[in-house]
C-alpha cells in the first residue's frame, strides 16, 4: 500500500507524523506543500484536506488529516499492541490528554516565539509581545517539568505518543540561543530532550533539522 505525507518537513505538525512513522518504521512517500511550496489551496489538495494546512496523510484511497489523528491512526491500524498508544483505557487516556495539551496549552504561545525570533526580521519583532510568548511558553512547559523528574517520560515510564507534539517544540525551544532566547532553567525537560536525541526517529526527522 502507497503512504504518502503531504506537508514540508520545517512544518513541526508534519515533523510530529514523520517522527511517528519512524518509531513504527512505516514506509512513506513525502511531498513539499505549504509554506513556500504552496500548493494547499489547489482543488486537489483541499479535497483530501479542506483545512489548506499540513499535514495529510493518504494510504490509497484513505485520506487524514489533522497531526495527532494522524499519529492515533497510524498505532492503531499499523501496531494495534504497541506501547505508544496502549490500549488499556486509563493510559491511554493519559496519553490523549497530554497530546491535546499540547495542542491547547502549549502551541499559542510557542508559535509566536518561533514565529518572532525565526520568522521576524529582528528590526521588526515586537519585543513586548515576544517576551510575553516567551514567558507564556515557560509556563507551558512548567506543566511537564515535575513529571519528567518523577519518570523519564511524560505520560509515565515509557516513551508515548504523549512526547511527540512536545519532543518536536523542544528541539526549537533548545536551539535558538542564537537568536537571543532566553530560558528558564528546566532541568527536567532538557534531560527529556537529550533522552529523545537518544531515539534514531527523532535525530532524523526532528533534531538533524536546522531552526528555520
Amino acid at each position: 500500500m502507497q503512504r504518502i505525507v503531504w506537508g514540508r518537513k520545517t512544518s513541526s505538525n508534519v515533523m510530529k507524523v514523520l517522527w511517528g512513522l519512524g518509531e513504527l518504521d512505516l514506509p512513506f512517500e513525502r511531498i513539499d506543500v505549504g509554506g513556500s511550496f504552496g500548493k494547499t489551496d489547489t482543488a486537489e489538495y483541499r479535497g483530501m484536506n479542506p483545512t489548506g494546512l499540513v499535514p495529510t496523510l493518504q494510504e490509497g484511497d484513505f485520506t487524514l488529516w489533522e497531526s495527532n489523528a494522524i499519529l492515533r491512526y497510524l498505532c492503531h491500524a499499523h501496531a494495534p499492541n504497541s506501547p505508544l498508544w496502549p490500549r488499556e483505557p486509563q493510559a491511554r487516556a493519559n496519553v490523549d490528554r497530554w497530546m491535546d495539551a499540547q495542542q491547547t496549552t502549549f502551541n499559542r504561545p510557542m508559535s509566536q516565539v518561533f514565529w518572532g525570533l525565526v520568522r521576524t526580521p529582528a528590526d521588526q519583532r515586537d519585543m513586548a509581545a515576544l517576551q510575553q510568548a516567551i514567558h507564556d511558553t515557560a509556563k507551558a512547559w512548567s506543566f511537564i517539568e515535575p513529571r519528567l523528574g518523577r519518570h523519564a517520560f511524560i505520560a509515565g515510564a515509557d516513551f508515548t505518543l504523549a512526547d511527540i507534539p512536545w519532543g518536536v517544540h523542544a528541539h526549537r525551544w533548545f536551539n535558538m540561543d542564537y537568536l537571543g532566547l532566553e530560558r528558564p532553567d528546566l532541568p527536567n525537560i532538557r534531560a527529556w530532550y537529550d533522552r529523545l536525541c537518544e531515539r534514531p526517529a527523532y535525530r532524523t526527522h526532528i533534531s538533524s533539522q536546522a531552526v528555520v
